[in-house]
């Protein structure tokens, strides 16, 4: 009697497997919430190390401006890397020159060597996984979701910052800075397996498509011959003629001046002012960073299905008018209305990314618009540097935050009239 196999039964089971891209997306995740995490820990040591070394916090404070410079500046160049060497080579790195930033600091002995390795080697590691990451990951592996998954990775940023520094700050008051940097470095280390087990370059690696791909969508393209420094120069010579890249950058540095510069780098001392003590001020900017996780991935959604224009428009009008409000607002106790303005402003805090990282693709392509995206957001750092020189020459000026706040709502108004003028893309991308 022969035997035979017996047909499987239609009904069997089949084991779930996600689609690799959101194994990438993940792992994109984690180096960005870790990337925030370690641009922001210095600041919680700046006392500790002003104490046991004597360096003035402006020798200290130098380190940090180093490192924020670089955070910014190095996004294109990173954006280049990427396209030429892969994302997972250059995270990887990226991750080891962060440990080995925050690890050598322990055998510091001179003040050059803090401003070498918090601000050269910690700022250039972060800012290869700065938001440049989200653009080159969406393009690469997302056709449906791309601004959900933007959205998702961008609010990383923020709940980086709020998983380390209350870390950093607690090991930092029980052990001692040494330790706080150490745990730094293990924890930039330790992303490192994770990264080579997840993030991928491109789909192809793995035998499958971007997610949502179909027949009509066209393969990446091979990176240009080139070094990625000269690449991502060329790229910014060619778009700096174009309008929309002009008016995209001057968005964003408003968004950079109005987020980063002013209300991150002034808030707590205005409220402090106004009779707040610097807890429950911190207390209040910590709110804003949980807001933000909500808002970003909100605006990703919403970005797959408005025109990214109108939302820039809408954002930036929104911020606009919660700044002129501001100087309100402040008293010494939190009152309902303050509270209003942290949810508000946390919503809004970076929406801005996922329609701008849109734009950028849809204007300049999936290959180049991450380049692109790279100097607008060298521009958001920039405008945030600014903010914060400015508002403080104001208040010493002055006696008062005032004419800051009432600037900066003016300003916001101007990038909701640059972020209208921007023509709609020549082809827009289906989404999903």
């Amino acid at each position: 009697m022969a035997l035979v196999d017996l047909p499987k039964r239609p009904d069997t089971p089949r084991r779930f497997r996600p689609h690799w891209a959101w194994l990438v997306a993940f792992a994109g995740f984690i180096a960005l919430v870790g990337a925030a995490g370690f641009r922001a820990a210095p600041s919680v040591l700046i006392d500790p190390l002003h104490a046991e070394y004597g360096w003035s916090r402006g020798t200290i404070s130098a380190a940090v401006s180093i490192n924020l410079v670089l955070y910014g500046l190095i996004s294109p160049f990173a954006a280049a890397l990427m396209m030429r060497f892969g994302m997972r080579r250059v995270v990887t790195c990226a991750l080891l020159l962060v440990g080995a930033g925050s690890g050598l600091t322990v055998f510091m002995t001179a003040s050059w060597q803090l401003l070498l390795l918090w601000g050269v080697l910690v700022g250039t590691g972060t800012g290869a996984m700065a938001l440049t990451l989200v653009a080159t990951l969406t393009s690469r592996w997302f056709v449906r979701r791309r601004g959900l998954v933007s959205g998702l990775l961008t609010a990383g940023s923020a709940a980086g910052q709020l998983v380390f520094l209350p870390l950093v700050a607690m090991l930092a008051t029980r052990f001692g800075w040494r330790e706080a940097s150490l745990a730094v470095a293990l924890a930039a280390f330790g992303v490192v397996p994770l990264v080579l087990a997840f993030l991928r370059d491109h789909p192809r690696d793995v035998g499958t498509t971007a997610y949502g791909a179909g027949a009509e969508d066209e393969p990446e393209a091979a990176p240009p011959p080139g070094g990625s420094a000269a690449r991502a120069v060329r790229v910014l010579a060619d778009v700096v003629r174009s309008r929309t890249f002009l008016l995209l950058a001057g968005g964003f540095a408003i968004c950079g001046a109005s987020t980063n510069g002013l209300i991150g780098t002034h808030f707590v001392p205005a409220a402090h002012d106004h009779g707040m003590p610097y807890t429950t001020a911190a207390g209040l900017l910590a709110l804003v960073g949980i807001f933000d996780i909500a808002g970003t991935v909100a605006s990703g959604w919403l970005t797959d299905r408005v025109d990214p224009r109108l939302l820039l428009g809408v954002y930036y009008t929104l911020r606009g008018g919660s700044l002129v409000l501001l100087p309100q607002l402040f008293a010494a106790t939190t009152e309902p209305s303050m509270w209003a303005f942290i949810i508000f402003y946390g919503l809004d805090w970076v929406a801005t990314v996922p329609p701008t990282v849109a734009l950028c693709r849809q204007w300049f392509g999936r290959d180049t618009g991450p380049i692109v995206f790279g100097w607008v957001f060298a521009s958001h750092q920039l405008g945030a540097a600014v903010a914060a020189f400015a508002a403080g020459l104001v208040r010493d000026e002055l006696g008062s935050y005032d004419l800051a706040w009432y600037g900066a709502g003016g300003l916001c108004v101007l990038a909701t009239v640059m972020s209208l003028r921007i023509r709609r893309a020549p082809e827009r991308e289906p989404s999903g």
